[in-house]
């Protein structure tokens, strides 16, 4: 494989882009510095063309969970050219919100009104916002990740490692005013009296329970029953982060499917197939609050993002594409226990499908990058996870599964041999956050 022309880029992102990327999951540290390639010409389909002409298909991180169709879906690319060629910004707003608010309460017909931005974690703060404007309260109990701004960063001011276990490890809240010590206070999924202790932490001042539906695994039938109780005998909205589930497990977000019963909801990544779009979803109760708060952004008034959601969510129902993912993931899954089994290594298989993960239970850094560096050079975007998309299909999934057989056996070999270090190309991959140079 060539790697000039990206090896070339990456070290002058390294001079001018501080972290190198915009996205801490796309940094090239995480997956094998010195052979990931990082950077694209061309994505269509699960095929990814980088800059020096090698071709890949994507078992990787699928976009961050974004296209969830798959890249450069014809149905959403044909929504978008449209609205461009016709003008994606004007001095007046486009009709497509109205029809996105109508769509997304129809498929959820607890919503009675909605808003848009065009990113997550922007979105998550417009929704505690408008928490904390409805309440006239500051507490905000959470659960799970919810992105990079400093009402949830905060977590970290008080008690450093408030965050480690709710995401990624070393998360640190520089430039998050230090007067936001304690209006953050964190609670486990499934863990009904670590819930009951931080609504008693919070007390007269809580504002909102936020939570992810779902990650590494579902909820319990307590858990769900004691969220709901916490937030009916406090008067506080639920709102529910599905900026990483929804669209995945059903035509809409996993609370439908889970048992969730929310005031609010926010969307973004699988919403817009790749494209700009965030939505917070409500009851009108709270949402009405939203014009009581300053919450306005030129950008979010542009054309394309809610064109391509509606093209993405036409097209989801349409194809009927959830149970697709759920088995392409479910395949995934049983080639990767399976390879394990067979050639002696111990891995632990996580996440709730399509998006799923695996860890080598030991000295993981050093052997996932082995098997990155390993399955580039069989043609594929591979790491320690797996997000599924539309438009992978059983035939690459299959010849995934004899490229992940080829290389657990080399690396079995290596293992017992007390040799994998000695055989990177590349750094290992790093887990936590910190800075890239």
């Amino acid at each position: 494989m060539k790697k000039d022309n990206c090896a070339e880029l990456q070290k002058k992102a390294a001079r001018l882009i501080p972290g190198m990327t915009q996205l801490l999951s796309k940094r090239p540290d995480r997956f094998a510095r010195g052979v990931w390639p990082t950077y694209f010409s061309k994505a269509k389909g699960v095929t990814v063309t980088d800059l020096d002409g090698n071709e890949y298909l994507d078992f990787s991180i699928g976009g961050i969970g974004a296209t969830v169709l798959g890249y450069a879906d014809p149905d959403v690319n044909a929504a978008v050219v449209k609205v461009v060629e016709d003008g994606n910004a004007c001095s007046l707003n486009p009709p497509e919100d109205v029809a996105l608010a109508e769509k997304l309460i129809e498929l959820h017909p607890w919503a009675e009104m909605a808003r848009f931005a065009r990113g997550g974690g922007e979105a998550m703060s417009i929704a505690v916002r408008i928490a904390r404007t409805a309440t006239k309260k500051d507490t905000v109990l959470f659960c799970g990740y919810h992105g990079w701004c400093d009402w949830y960063l905060a977590a970290n001011l008080g008690k450093k490692d408030a965050l480690d276990s709710q995401w990624i490890a070393g998360l640190n809240p520089n430039g998050v005013p230090k007067g936001l010590t304690g209006t953050v206070i964190p609670f486990h999924y499934n863990d009904v009296a670590d819930l009951a202790a931080a609504v008693r932490q919070a007390g007269d001042d809580l504002a909102a329970i936020v939570m992810e539906p779902i990650r590494n695994f579902g909820p319990t039938q307590d858990f769900i029953d004691a969220v709901h109780a916490a937030a009916a005998e406090k008067n506080v909205p639920l709102v529910i982060d599905e900026i990483t589930a929804a669209f995945r497990l059903c035509n809409g977000g996993a609370h439908l499917k889970l048992g969730f019963r929310p005031d609010m909801a926010v969307f973004s990544k699988a919403l817009g197939n790749g494209f700009p779009i965030s939505a917070i979803i409500g009851k009108k109760w709270v949402m009405e609050h939203a014009q009581e708060a300053f919450i306005t952004s030129t950008a979010w008034t542009e054309r394309t993002g809610p064109a391509a959601a509606l093209a993405t969510i036409e097209k989801f129902i349409r194809v009927d594409a959830a149970p697709h993912l759920l088995a392409l993931s479910d395949r995934v899954w049983a080639i990767w226990e399976t390879a394990a089994a067979k050639h002696g290594l111990t891995i632990r298989i996580g996440g709730f499908k399509p998006l799923i993960h695996f860890n080598f239970a030991d000295d993981h850094a050093v052997r996932i990058s082995y098997f990155t560096q390993e399955m580039l050079k069989r043609g594929f975007l591979a790491c320690a996870l797996f997000y599924s998309m539309y438009a992978h299909t059983f035939g690459q999934v299959e010849r995934y599964g004899r490229a992940v057989d080829e290389v657990f056996a080399q690396l079995a070999a290596l293992v017992k041999a007390g040799t994998v270090r000695d055989h990177l190309e590349g750094l290992p991959a790093v887990s936590g956050f910190g800075r890239l140079n």
